[in-house]
């Protein structure tokens, strides 16, 4: 008969499984955390400020980058090749096929006192870029909102030195050109890190109140125009036609004098030939100009009939008809 002997189970040892992959998990955990916080990647149109504790130490490239993990370093990121704007005035909702604008009114920011002390809604819109972002982040506090404000204030001086009717009208792309090279100026100045690209007026209007009064102050400035311009429309038809006229005159008269003037002096100096021939030989002459004179006379006189002075008693033999008679009268 068998007799059970007694068994040492110290000598046995179950092993720790859960242990060991209770640890395993934790190290992989803690390896996940540390390549986590290790690596980071900036898209092409950014780049990574890294600050460790808190101070500035470099800027990351676009790609794959490495920091020290565990929040010793970390990472903030710059949109710095992506243009972005300010809206004010109004705000866009959304930008689809067609932009949606928000219906709250934004009177704080748009209206304006003009230089003749007339009120003006002014709308517009600031495109910019960050073009250091060291500056932009670390020598002014909020850069986005001092941005914004600097903004606001640079447009109501300028349109502050101008009229209401330069401000809707003539004088839009000035003051848009003149308030973005004042923008850019202060902008260095106070070294925000912001490029300016464009300020563009969006739309200027008279406030609410006032729109009926300022639409009828443009429609007499409207009539006042048509009117200059139908005037000036008879004044170009009636003067130039009159100058015109009165120029054919003078030149008419001019001409008319110069025909004259040659003319005299033709006679004169014909007169002058004919005195000279005359005092080479006074008869001759003076008979020459008797026979021509008579040559252009006598054709025109008709019928002659020359006789002696001293003869007497011949008119019967000039044999008169009734009509010839009849004739002869109405001539004389």
């Amino acid at each position: 008969m068998s007799r059970d002997l007694p068994v040492d189970f110290s000598k046995f040892q179950i092993p720790d499984i859960e242990g060991r992959t209770i640890r395993w998990i934790v190290v992989g955990i803690l390896i996940f955390i540390l390549g986590f916080s290790s690596f980071f990647t900036v898209n092409p149109e950014e780049v990574g400020v890294i600050l460790r504790f808190g101070k500035y130490t470099r800027t990351a490239n676009p790609g794959m980058n490495f920091k020290l993990p565990l929040g010793i370093e970390e990472v903030t990121k710059v949109p710095v090749e992506r243009q972005l704007k300010l809206e004010f005035g109004f705000r866009t909702e959304a930008q689809r096929d067609r932009s949606k604008y928000s219906t709250r009114a934004y009177q704080q920011e748009s209206l304006m006192l003009t230089g003749d002390l007339n009120a003006s809604e002014v709308e517009w819109i600031v495109q910019y870029r960050i073009a250091d972002p060291y500056k932009f982040l670390f020598k002014v506090r909020s850069a986005t909102l001092t941005f914004r404000d600097m903004n606001e204030a640079l447009m109501r001086e300028v349109v502050g030195d101008r009229s209401v009717n330069e401000v809707l009208t003539v004088g839009r792309v000035e003051i848009a050109a003149t308030v973005s090279g004042k923008l850019q100026e202060l902008c260095d100045q106070y070294e925000t890190g912001i490029k300016v690209d464009q300020v563009v007026l969006q739309d200027v209007n008279p406030p609410d109140s006032v729109k009926p009064a300022f639409n009828e102050v443009n429609e007499a400035q409207q009539e006042r125009e048509k009117l200059i311009n139908q005037a000036r429309s008879e004044y170009n038809q009636v003067i130039p036609k009159a100058r015109g006229t009165a120029s054919r005159t003078i030149e008419e008269a001019k001409g008319y004098a110069i025909e004259r003037v040659n003319q005299a002096r033709g006679e004169a100096h014909k007169f002058s030939a004919i005195f000279k021939e005359y005092s080479k030989a006074p008869d001759v002459t003076r008979q020459r100009i008797y026979l021509e004179t008579m040559s252009e006379i006598l054709p025109k006189v008709g019928r002659k009939l020359i006789t002696d002075e001293k003869t007497t008693g011949i008119l019967p033999l000039f044999q008169f008809t009734k009509e010839e008679a009849k004739k002869e009268g109405n001539e004389k």
